[in-house]
């Protein structure tokens, strides 16, 4: 077995209660296609585990169609902002601790103020993103 810090190697969880570490994320889009075709064999049930410092908001909204998504602030504080497919946005503030799920479909983005760290359970089958 080896250790592995999450910041850096994802990790998928899979059918039959797999989970399996991931290649370095580098995080661009050649990594995230790669990942959809490795974990291709475990359908919209399949979850990525990763974890991300910002310190700085998102520049970007995205949305995820296969699943729910689980945000979990571990460190300083986030503003997760979603927006409803009716364009009704809701902002949730998250400290550490804190969790908020963004539903499938809903469009999703956070600011921080200072440097937040949050740990993210992503049914990341399609996912899509938009300029914000």
């Amino acid at each position: 077995m080896t250790v592995l810090p999450i910041a850096t190697h994802p990790v998928h969880l899979g059918l039959g209660a797999k989970a399996v570490p991931q290649p370095p994320m580098d995080g661009g889009a050649d990594w995230y296609q790669a990942y959809e075709a490795r974990a291709a064999v475990d359908g919209i049930e399949g979850r990525l585990v990763t974890q991300f410092s910002f310190d700085e908001p998102w520049s970007m909204w995205e949305m995820h169609p296969a699943g729910d998504e689980m945000v979990l602030c571990i460190a300083g504080r986030m503003t997760l902002h979603q927006e409803q497919a009716n364009g009704t946005v809701t902002t949730l503030e998250l400290g550490p601790g804190d969790y908020a799920i963004n539903p499938p479909g809903v469009w999703h983005t956070a600011d921080v103020e200072g440097t937040a760290t949050a740990l993210f359970i992503t049914a990341g089958a399609g996912t899509q993103h938009k300029a914000r």
